[in-house]
């Protein structure tokens, strides 16, 4: 069986990417095979060009203060991005659907693999999952694949950063 790869790696890749940019078409190679995309033919500046441009999309649709908003810009991304559904078995690990044509250059299915893992993302798991860490000096931007939902830091050490400054702001001494 084959997960739809449209879902939480899609949005967990485009926050990864926009948390941390890629500096050129190699890393932007590397990190993609690293989360599982499969990179086919050469990565070229133009690549990186378009994902950075799909990137800035991106993080306008988690900066959204509502859901019609929310929905408008992802809706701005799709139609940018995606092609007709299509089942396709390109790297022989099984049959599965692509949203986008076969042979396309990587900025071309990122765009698709962001656009569409997101509003899949939104719709399959409420409009709210896609948020900046609620620590002031941290602007990172995560999904919330949380079983609750209600994540509300981009990582461990920021939630525990955060439960210290809490602490403090009570004026309880620390231990010793």
């Amino acid at each position: 069986m084959h997960l739809n790869p449209y879902g939480e790696d899609a949005v967990n890749l485009a926050a990864d990417l926009a948390n941390r940019r890629p500096t050129d078409a190699g890393e932007l190679t590397e990190r993609c095979r690293a989360a599982g995309v499969a990179v086919e033919g050469p990565v070229t500046p133009e690549d990186l060009d378009r994902v950075g441009a799909i990137l800035d999309a991106w993080e306008k649709v988690v900066d959204a203060t509502d859901e019609s908003e929310r929905a408008a810009l992802v809706n701005e991304m799709l139609a940018a991005a995606a092609a007709h559904p299509r089942m396709t078995n390109h790297v022989g690990s099984g049959w599965h659907l692509h949203y986008r044509d076969d042979g396309r250059p990587l900025g071309a299915v990122l765009s698709s693999l962001i656009s569409v893992g997101t509003a899949l993302h939104l719709t399959g798991r409420g409009m709210h999952r896609l948020s900046r860490c609620a620590v002031t000096e941290c602007a990172k931007v995560f999904a919330d694949t949380s079983r609750t939902g209600r994540r509300r830091y981009c990582s461990q050490r920021c939630a525990n950063r955060d439960a210290v400054r809490r602490h403090h702001a009570r004026g309880v001494p620390p231990a010793r």
